[in-house]
């Protein structure tokens, strides 16, 4: 499962990469439109929060502080630094799967997010789930607004 997990995680991180450098105007990464309460911009920053923070962080110990605040206030960052969010992101979850065992996939995930305890497995699937969600809503803000 691990395997699968990392497969998937780095797999989706870099269509992310592609949509984010997909855009023609950068500017339009930004924007919003009609009842788009989230730019695209702030959608990849929080994705990457995201992993960086319940994966990196919580699994791995590998220091990462999260500003979720800034996630979603942070305006003009440019495609190339996102691109670079994006692959430290990726980088960060490989550190992270290697360190883990079958094992613990069926360990309750260390911290309580939802309210109700979970594994770490159920946990890496919501988050697999999680940035599909965003991704799609990137894609389709690209195509609507990038125009």
């Amino acid at each position: 499962m691990i395997e699968t997990l990392t497969q998937l995680f780095l797999r989706d991180l870099e269509k992310l990469k592609t949509e984010i450098s997909s855009f023609k105007d950068e500017k339009k990464i930004w924007e919003l439109s009609g009842d788009i309460k989230n730019s695209a911009g702030n959608l990849c920053l929080h994705l990457c929060g995201n992993l960086q923070h319940f994966i990196g962080a919580v699994l791995g110990n590998s220091g990462y502080v999260r500003n979720r605040d800034a996630e979603f206030s942070r305006k003009n960052v440019t495609i190339r630094d996102l691109v670079a969010e994006i692959e430290l992101t990726s980088k960060v979850l490989q550190e992270t799967f290697v360190k883990l065992s079958e094992d613990d996939l069926q360990k309750i995930y260390p911290i309580n997010v939802f309210g109700y305890e979970m594994t770490t497995e159920y946990l890496l699937t919501h988050m697999a789930a999680h940035l599909n969600y965003h991704l799609g809503q990137i894609n389709y803000h690209r195509r609507l607004l990038d125009i």
